[in-house]
């Protein structure tokens, strides 16, 4: 089943994509929820007319992602938490990765922060996606709290 989609979704695609899925997944679920929509003749040709129109629109958004990006390499972002010894009490998630972003100056939304849990201290880094065609790595440290 060929289906348009109406927004992103977590593994298939992106906002105004024709996805290839199984004829369940697309009636029973992406459909009622308003996520997608049939990708008949007339939908298709609908929609290379807006990516048309859109395409000029796109080329800023992106550049702006792209300042957003190097403002956010420049970044140098330290979590402090409850440990005990190397071992933290506790997580350190995506949610957490957001805040320290917020108190920098740069807020991002957790939902486009792919980081993982993380239970000690030390570095790592985390994919930020600004952009389907923008993706930062952003290097983060978590320390013990004094």
């Amino acid at each position: 089943m060929e289906l348009i989609l109406k927004q992103d979704v977590q593994n298939l695609g992106f906002k105004d994509d024709v996805v290839t899925v199984k004829n369940g997944y697309g009636r029973n679920f992406l459909i009622p929820q308003g996520f997608a929509q049939l990708a008949t003749p007339s939908a298709k040709k609908v929609l290379a007319e807006n990516l048309k129109q859109r395409a000029y629109k796109e080329a800023k958004i992106v550049d702006d992602a792209k300042k957003i990006a190097e403002a956010l390499k420049a970044l140098e972002i330290k979590i402090t938490a409850k440990a005990g010894g190397e071992k933290l009490f506790g997580s350190i998630t995506n949610i957490d990765i957001a805040a320290a972003l917020e108190t920098a100056g740069q807020p991002i939304e957790r939902k486009f922060i792919t980081s993982g849990v993380v239970k000690r201290t030390g570095k790592y880094t985390a994919s930020v996606r600004l952009h389907r065609e923008v993706v930062v790595e952003l290097p983060y440290e978590i320390v013990a709290e004094k």
